[in-house]
């Protein structure tokens, strides 16, 4: 049996593949400058204000050594939310789209 052939120029002018596709790309883009820009901050904090990075917290553990773990955490929550934001929105966005093409 054949497989069902896809216009995909059509499926790529489709209103609702681009509104999925750039409701994606804004949020997909500005999250990735926000982590760009919060992994950076570390190397560049730790060269510049090497004294704020050694503020000791708890015994040992200081400032720099509290970022650097905070890194994980915010990646996690981002990978988290991204998952809440695509169930949510992208999911849907999908599922009408291809309603609409069958």
């Amino acid at each position: 049996m054949a497989e069902k052939q896809y216009d995909w120029a059509a499926i790529a002018k489709n209103p609702k593949f681009i509104e999925l596709h750039h409701k994606k790309t804004v949020f997909l883009f500005g999250w990735w400058i926000f982590s760009s820009i919060y992994y950076f901050l570390l190397p560049i904090g730790a060269a510049y204000t090497p004294g704020l990075f050694k503020i000791k917290i708890i015994s040992n553990i200081n400032l720099g050594y509290l970022f650097a773990l905070s890194q994980f955490f915010v990646s996690w929550w981002l990978a988290m939310y991204y998952a809440k934001v695509a169930n949510r929105d992208f999911d849907r966005l999908t599922r009408e789209l291809v309603d609409e093409l069958k």
